[in-house]
């Protein structure tokens, strides 16, 4: 099953899975994610990190999901020097995506920070109805699950503890796909 099927709304500058929702509130957002070629990498990267038995917890959890083409903009060699060291930079850098409780994209248009399971604190920002999260937009809302909501970012944010493949000196690196 793919998620973002061609059966979502077109908003300014973003899309919401409003209608999929009836198809993945009985799932996990692990399953969700595994059932989506988009996240292919993603998904990959949380089973390395050890993290897919957090995120098919109760929750409720938001998660910031970057694609497959977020990660491919990463420098060089980044993803593979992650995937060496699961359980250290790259479980940071997937738990900095992961909020505690459901934020919906309303929700999110109303605030201007959240505290990541990272521990680090996510900047949240809409201009004209386009909400972007540590810099990374957010191309498609609301994909919710048994036990949170998904929205897919176009970029692999990267928490100010981490330092990744020419990161500046607080290794705070948000590469954007668009």
């Amino acid at each position: 099953m793919t998620v973002c099927c061609g059966c979502t709304t077109e908003l300014p500058g973003n899309e919401t899975a409003n209608e999929t929702a009836n198809e993945t509130a009985d799932q996990t957002i692990v399953d969700i994610a595994a059932n989506d070629s988009q996240f292919s990498t993603l998904v990959d990267a949380l089973v390395a990190a050890n993290l897919t038995d957090t995120l098919s917890q109760e929750g409720p959890y938001t998660v910031f999901a970057p694609p497959n083409s977020a990660f491919e903009q990463l420098p060089a060699g980044t993803l593979d020097q992650l995937m060496q060291d699961p359980e250290g930079d790259l479980q940071q850098i997937l738990l900095y995506h992961v909020v505690p409780g459901q934020y919906m994209s309303s929700d999110l248009a109303q605030l201007n920070s959240l505290e990541t399971l990272e521990g680090s604190t996510l900047s949240v920002n809409t201009t004209n109805g386009v909400v972007t999260v540590d810099g990374a937009m957010v191309t498609t809302s609301d994909i919710e699950a048994s036990n949170g909501v998904i929205h897919v970012v176009n970029a692999v944010m990267v928490p100010p503890t981490v330092s990744v493949g020419g990161g500046n000196e607080t290794g705070n690196v948000t590469v954007n796909t668009t």
